[in-house]
């Protein structure tokens, strides 16, 4: 079985410089990957970050209509709200556990097993 041998490259900061000073001066990503051989399609954006060049970097511009600005705002306060209900849930759940908790052991019985099972009825046999 042959062992494939990998090259890694590892560059230097000088050289990380040159090449954010060259996509600074208006040369593309991809002209900059051709030119040094550099593979990764990220590789010079995270020398950009890391050299804090951030102004270089692809910006998102979000361009909404007011009807969607509305629509997330409605949805962002009915999260809240869910979350909320959510807790309150939550906090009843375990009050209630509690509850039983406390009757059980004060009371000297299991409630959740004899939840529902009234008194059993009187001649079985009919």
């Amino acid at each position: 079985m042959t062992k494939t041998v990998r090259e890694f490259k590892r560059y230097s900061i000088g050289f990380k410089k040159h090449v954010v000073e060259e996509l600074e001066s208006g040369s593309s990503y991809s002209y900059l990957q051709k030119k040094y051989g550099i593979r990764g399609a990220e590789t010079i954006q995270k020398w950009v970050r890391s050299l804090g060049r951030d102004h270089l970097l692809n910006k998102t511009i979000r361009i909404e209509t007011v009807d969607e600005k509305r629509r997330l705002r409605e949805l962002e306060e009915e999260n809240r709200r869910l979350k909320s209900a959510l807790a309150d849930s939550v906090v009843a759940n375990h009050m209630l556990e509690t509850l039983i908790k406390v009757a059980n052991e004060e009371y000297g019985t299991d409630l959740k097993k004899n939840f529902g099972s009234g008194p059993s009825p009187k001649g079985k046999g009919r």
